[in-house]
């Protein structure tokens, strides 16, 4: 790459550039052109000076990336090293390439600079072919800088010619390049897997959110709820908090977070989320849990690369936003997080010593405190010796989507896909062409259904420097068949077969359940805020206790396939409310909509027992119960005055005075449970109605399970 520490002034290194075509900056050559000259000579110092500046930032920290040979630095981690001032520089240069177009030097400097800067990657190709062309020895690092254009506009025959030209060059000193002829290598092997995966792309349909979600300026990282319901963004908007401009000479506002929400099947136009989520300083979107209800930030920090924050939504409002603990944060850079579905993993990108890589992913665990335990290293096959960002674990407990360089990538970092299979993860699977391109892309969310994901990229067809789009993943093609018949009518002779459609193909979705909906009080209709605990019937293990909103009584709880799920909806001076979800491995995705109504210890009051299972045909009762029943004695030891009637009820199958049987059998095993328990056998009834109090038709199987329950009604407080 360039030489160390190039403080030469641009006059020296133009003076030993020579080509026949090549035009110095000197009076022989603009004899009648003398304030024009003088006019550029003065662009290019000032030019310099800012170029100068850059490179005393940019090329240490580029040389200790090779130099330590831990991975390929990409575009994306080390764009932020001295590209303010590349930026800078550039009016300067393009004024003084205005005057005189064809000085190579030049040319090579305009295309070094766009090439580190986000907005100047797709034009800097033509300034280093023009470079090239005037002097094809304008620099040892010519044939690379082509490579990497080239790459980059998915010219990938060229950029292959131009990266085998670039390793002649270094294998002649082969000791001394170790490092960047791997990094030559691997670009080529970039550029081969690229042009196979254009060759083959993805079934996808990419959508720019448009202006109302994206504004002229950077609309960056989106997070999102599992049900698509609110998007969180980071933008560098006019209307920023503070109203900075960052001083790294990029003239862009210092970042904030926005959120906007889906109505009416529409989003929202994103609002500035205010203090306390945003500061003076800058703040980025770094995690969000599935229900939205617990957000990440990441603030840029004056003595380490960055750190996390964690707030939490009461109501309508955020909470100030914690510092996360030693065992996330450390004195060196922290970045994206994402939280488990029940709550108790939190992954995060660090760049911290002891890594496999640059950039790697690290988990930690909930202790018994509620604090977060120290950070492990997920390892191989995830973590390479190259770099990882931007990880997303799907609300299905199993899926994690992250971006890589380390692995078969077609260019910098690519978004990848793993899952956990008997508890490790498998071989990263890249998510294709067009969702993956020869830039980096990185930081992608996807939805609980993964029919969606979200992402941000700077494309032709924007609204401003970044936007956010969505991908629509529109699974496999639908296959032809061939008619099993001879088309006669076509040719006697020759009869030849009729191409028809086959049957739809089903695109796949994750093995995972959306359960949402509203708890409100059953009288007065008031939101409440209420606990839910999540259980592991089988087990019978509480996974995770989540909290609907206080302000909306809205709440979200993701099940991934392959349990018994018991439900209990609990809050302070309410009887609690349970529902079963029987969920086995082989279902797709669904989203149900379920609102609660808490009732008072009302008389008469009846409520339905989901989660109390006995044997088939049997009055026993199943170890999947024992939670429900659990609660029913903590109830009755809360409560001591409380009288209550168990109920049994069946469904109309069977005969009449057999399911009466039945009915009051079970019942009784419930009070014979209770009482075993200590609660005394004078405030409890039992009683079986058996068919006699259906809650629902018994045409259907629905129906008819909804009908045999087990329900306790109050009879005295």
């Amino acid at each position: 790459m360039k030489k160390k520490y190039p403080f030469i002034l641009f006059f020296v290194l133009s003076a030993l550039a020579h080509s026949q075509t090549n035009v110095e900056f000197e009076k022989e050559f603009f004899k009648d052109k003398k304030d024009g000259l003088r006019e550029a000579k003065s662009n290019i110092k000032k030019g310099d000076e800012m170029y100068v500046y850059g490179m005393t930032d940019w090329q240490p920290a580029f040389d200790l990336f090779i130099k330590t040979n831990q991975y390929v630095p990409s575009l994306n981690d080390i764009y932020g090293r001295g590209s303010g001032q590349f930026a800078a520089a550039l009016p300067y240069y393009l004024l003084a390439n205005e005057f005189n177009p064809n000085n190579a030097v030049l040319n090579e400097r305009i295309g070094f600079c766009m090439i580190w800067t986000p907005d100047g990657k797709a034009k800097a190709l033509p300034y280093f072919e023009k470079a090239y062309k005037l002097n094809p020895n304008i620099t040892p690092e010519i044939q690379y800088y082509l490579g990497r254009c080239y790459h980059l506009n998915m010219e990938w025959d060229k950029a292959i010619t131009a990266y085998k030209a670039s390793l002649t060059i270094l294998n002649a000193k082969t000791s001394e390049n170790k490092a960047k002829i791997e990094d030559v290598d691997k670009k080529i092997a970039e550029c081969i897997l690229g042009k196979e995966m254009v060759n083959n792309p993805e079934r996808v349909f990419i959508d720019n959110l448009g202006a109302v979600v994206n504004s002229k300026y950077p609309d960056y990282g989106p997070l999102i709820t599992a049900d698509e319901k609110v998007m969180i963004i980071t933008s560098r908007r006019e209307n920023t908090t503070g109203g900075k401009v960052d001083d790294s000479g990029s003239g862009e506002y210092w970042e904030d977070l926005y959120i906007s929400n889906y109505v009416n099947d529409a989003w929202s136009t994103p609002v500035n989320m205010g203090p306390p989520i945003n500061t003076e300083g800058h703040d980025a979107t770094a995690g969000l849990s599935a229900d939205g209800q617990i957000l990440y930030i990441y603030r840029s920090g004056k003595k380490n690369g960055g750190d996390l924050y964690e707030s939490h939504l009461t109501g309508d409002v955020w909470s100030k936003p914690e510092h996360m603990n030693k065992n996330i944060n450390s004195a060196y850079h922290e970045s994206t997080v994402s939280l488990s579905y029940d709550g108790k993993t939190l992954y995060f990108v660090s760049d911290r010593p002891g890594g496999i890589g640059c950039k790697d992913i690290y988990l930690s665990h909930l202790d018994a405190k509620g604090k977060w335990g120290p950070a492990e290293n997920i390892g191989p096959p995830i973590n390479t010796k190259y770099s990882e960002e931007g990880v997303f674990i799907h609300p299905d407990g199993k899926t994690m989507y992250f971006s890589s360089q380390g692995h078969k990538t077609m260019g910098g970092y690519d978004i990848f896909k793993s899952t956990l299979v008997d508890g490790k993860w498998t071989e990263p699977v890249n998510l294709g062409y067009p969702i993956n391109g020869p830039d980096d892309d990185v930081f992608f969310v996807i939805s609980g259904s993964e029919k969606h994901g979200y992402f941000a990229s700077k494309k032709s067809d924007g609204v401003g420097e970044k936007d956010i789009y969505k991908i629509t993943f529109l699974g496999p093609k639908k296959p032809f068949a061939m008619n099993s018949e001879d088309n006669l009518l076509a040719s006697v002779t020759a009869p030849i077969k009729e191409r028809v459609v086959a049957p739809p193909v089903a695109i796949k979705t994750a093995a995972l359940t959306i359960l949402k909906g509203v708890i409100t009080d059953a009288l007065t209709g008031k939101p409440l805020e209420a606990s839910i605990d999540l259980i592991d019937n089988q087990r019978n293990e509480v996974i995770a206790t989540f909290l609907s909103n206080s302000a909306s009584g809205k709440y979200l709880v993701s099940l991934p396939a392959g349990k018994n799920y018991g439900i209990a909806v609990k809050a302070d001076k309410y009887l609690f409310h349970s529902e079963n979800f029987d969920i086995p491995n082989t279902s797709s995705f669904q989203e149900v909509t379920k609102d609660v109504q808490l009732s008072n210890l009302t008389v008469g009051t009846k409520i339905v027992l989901r989660n109390i299972f006995f044997d088939f045909d049997k009055s026993s009762l199943r170890p999947e119960s024992t939670n429900e029943l659990e609660r029913l004695t903590k109830l009755l030891t809360d409560v001591p005055t409380l009288k209550i009637e168990i109920s049994g009820h069946t469904d109309n199958k069977g005969a009449a005075d057999y399911n009466q049987r039945l009915s009051e059998s079970r019942a009784k095993s419930v009070v014979d449970y209770l009482i075993s328990k200590g609660i005394a056998a004078d405030r409890l009834q039992f009683k079986g109605y058996g068919l006699t109090q259906p809650m629902a038709g018994n045409e259907t199987d629905e129906g008819r399970q909804l009908n045999r329950r087990t329900e306790f009604k109050v009879l005295s407080k």
